[in-house]
């Protein structure tokens, strides 16, 4: 039955207005089927989606909300697709996160008990603060790296349990050298001269955007423009071409998780500098993985990176005001953005498979007939 209603096309449907409305096509099914678990709760599905539209993207305040959602998302799936290109399995972005955040506390306290030892003037603050984040995530992700790349390890396996050592790390410090006085586990409040500023007053977006902005064209331009990125590429595609073709595939996978690495760390200083203020247990959220879901939803298209994490973001923000508005069980909001990331990823069958209806079919028969 299901061969009769499925076509195989002779080619993937690659455009990006196929792309689009595939994932148009799993969106709308998801709000659809979702709506329907409204009902049994006295929800009105229009008025709850009307919420979720008007909190996530009704005004310039709800935009910035949506949007410092989406800036660690952004960056985290940058990491992603560059990682992944290069045929490696890392999924350890949570702990370059957690790393990143650390190192960008430990500038923005500088001269304090708990940070830096020495004042930073404000001119090398800056630069300082973003290499040091870039750093520390690109360390931690280097050496599941090397283990992968020299030594044949696992990077799947041990990339995932180091990122349970990165929530310990973050612990320890928070508990200790870190600590603030009182009885949270947690930084002192960092610094307003410190803090990511506003984009503009009344809208609650921070600079971090435009960090994620920039290295979403740059990672667009490595891949698309650059020999190193084609070589990163190949190397992901096929290991033994690549090395047939003179590629150092060993160098190109190093760099690729370095990258990596250092854009996941430039989340986490987006979000202690930009949003928390203040370095503390559960920080994260789990963000380094839903970045990963985000990527896979972009299809790996640095470009599609941005308007997916918006999207996400925005179902964060206005997920919970329709669930504040009407009442809904918290559970009905989790289920709809589980429905629209699996009926966006489901959907790229359409790219693939044609719907077969028998009388459609013969009418565009007839009318090519007719035409020719």
């Amino acid at each position: 039955m299901m061969k009769k209603l499925l076509e195989r096309r002779l080619a993937p449907a690659e455009s990006t207005s196929a792309v689009m409305l595939t994932s148009f096509c799993g969106i709308f099914a998801a709000f659809v089927i979702a709506g329907l678990l409204f009902i049994p709760f006295g929800g009105n599905p229009l008025a709850a989606y009307s919420f979720l539209f008007d909190e996530a993207f009704g005004s310039l305040r709800s935009i910035g909300l949506s949007t410092v959602q989406a800036t660690p998302l952004i960056l985290i799936a940058l990491a992603t697709i560059v990682v992944w290109r290069a045929g490696l399995g890392y999924i350890g972005f949570e702990g370059c996160f957690l790393m990143g955040a650390t190192a960008a506390s430990w500038i923005a306290l500088a001269g304090t008990p708990q940070g830096f030892p020495w004042f930073i003037p404000p001119l090398l603050y800056w630069p300082l603060v973003l290499l040091a984040a870039f750093l520390a995530g690109a360390i931690w992700a280097g050496w599941v790296g090397a283990l992968r790349v020299r030594f044949g390890g696992n990077d799947v396996l041990i990339s995932l349990m180091a990122n349970y050592v990165a929530v310990f790390i973050v612990q320890y410090l928070v508990s200790g050298p870190m600590r603030a006085p009182g009885d949270l586990p947690q930084t002192p409040r960092l610094p307003v001269e410190s803090w990511l500023p506003f984009v503009m007053s009344g809208m609650r977006a921070h600079w971090g955007i435009a960090i994620a902005l920039v290295a979403t064209l740059f990672v667009f331009w490595l891949l698309r423009a650059t020999p190193a990125g084609y070589e990163i590429k190949v190397a992901g595609l096929n290991l033994r071409a690549a090395r047939y073709g003179g590629i150092d595939v060993n160098r190109r996978q190093m760099g690729a998780i370095f990258l990596g690495g250092g854009l996941a760390a430039l989340a986490g200083l987006c979000a202690v500098l930009g949003v928390q203020h203040r370095l503390m247990e559960g920080i994260s959220g789990g963000v380094g993985f839903i970045g990963v879901v985000v990527a896979l939803l972009a299809r790996l298209n640095p470009l599609l990176v941005i308007p997916t994490a918006i999207l996400y973001g925005g179902l964060e923000v206005g997920g919970s005001a329709m669930q504040r508005q009407t009442g809904l069980p918290t559970s009905v909001v989790l289920i709809l953005q589980s429905l629209v990331v699996l009926l966006i990823l489901a959907g790229d069958m359409l790219r693939y498979y044609r719907l077969r209806i028998p009388g459609l079919n013969k009418r565009r028969c007839q009318l090519a007939e007719d035409k020719s």
